[in-house]
């Protein structure tokens, strides 16, 4: 029998005077649910909550009897699969986590997981009811579904959005421009990691001391004038609720331009008052 056929039950005996009928279903109770008062019943469109036990009495004047039960089983395709995670909480990298796929159909459901890569067709990572992390890693966020299938039909769930919490990595520094330095140059120094929540950044200068001293909480370290002082160590720390991780020292050597721009500078003062002097020499001795 399959969901939405018609399907007729009759009940008969042999009775004197002839006898009335009485349909019962089974439900689990000492006393079944009374059903109809007919020698037929009738389902026009047999569904899956149909399935069970049925029964038959039949009854005159002289006595009453009642029949063997008759099980019922409704074949149909699966439900729209749901889809559970354990533990339901924050997953951390490095943590057990289960994702169960359960679906009602009859015959039982098959079961196939998918993992969405951005593409037309999604990845598919396994083929049965549960997909098992034993130690999920960041690469394993994402969305997956998974597919319910038997003879009489397939669906497929909904995407469920795992996202996987981890510490910083170490932190990268990077330097725009990252020619030579000059004294007076707008100079900008990036720190950046990888990390989930997105971590906080906070620059430090070496100072020759045991404690480097704090510059900036920013990702940016940013000098629009950048000096001679200013050369130096430099390291920057990522942080979030489950970890923080220090970069490694980047040095910035600034180069002095003060004393060269003043030969520069005094050299052309010269050369024009040279000439300015010779001018008027010149004038009178071509004359």
């Amino acid at each position: 029998m399959l969901e939405g056929d018609s399907v007729t039950l009759t009940c008969s005996t042999d009775a004197n005077p002839a006898a009335s009928y009485t349909w019962y279903k089974e439900d689990g109770t000492s006393d079944p649910r009374l059903l109809s008062e007919e020698a037929q019943l009738v389902f026009s469109s047999i569904q899956s909550s149909d399935s069970g036990r049925y029964s038959c009495t039949a009854e005159n004047q002289l006595g009453r009897k009642t029949s063997d039960f008759i099980s019922i089983d409704v074949k149909y395709g699966p439900q729209r699969p749901s889809v559970s995670v354990s533990p339901s909480a924050e997953m951390l990298e490095g943590g057990s986590v289960n994702l169960t796929c359960s679906a009602d159909a009859n015959p039982a459901a098959s079961y196939t997981w998918y993992k969405e890569e951005g593409t037309s067709d999604p990845h598919l990572l396994s083929e049965e009811p549960q997909l098992v992390f034993s130690s999920i890693q960041s690469s394993d966020s994402g969305s997956y579904s998974c597919t319910a299938e038997n003879q009489l039909g397939r669906k497929t769930s909904d995407f469920i959005s795992i996202d996987v919490k981890y510490g910083p990595q170490r932190p990268s520094v990077s330097v725009s421009p990252s020619a030579e330095m000059l004294e007076g140059d707008s100079v900008t120094l990036t720190c950046s990691t990888d990390a989930n929540p997105a971590a906080s950044y906070t620059w430090y200068k070496e100072d020759g001391t045991s404690d480097p001293r704090l510059l900036s909480e920013e990702p940016q370290l940013v000098f629009s004038s950048i000096q001679s002082s200013d050369s130096g160590n430099y390291s920057c720390t990522a942080e979030n609720q489950l970890g923080r991780k220090t970069s490694d020292f980047i040095s910035i050597d600034v180069k002095s331009v003060g004393r060269t721009t003043r030969i520069i500078h005094i050299t052309r003062w010269t050369l024009v008052s040279v000439m300015l002097i010779l001018l008027p020499v010149f004038c009178l001795w071509t004359r």
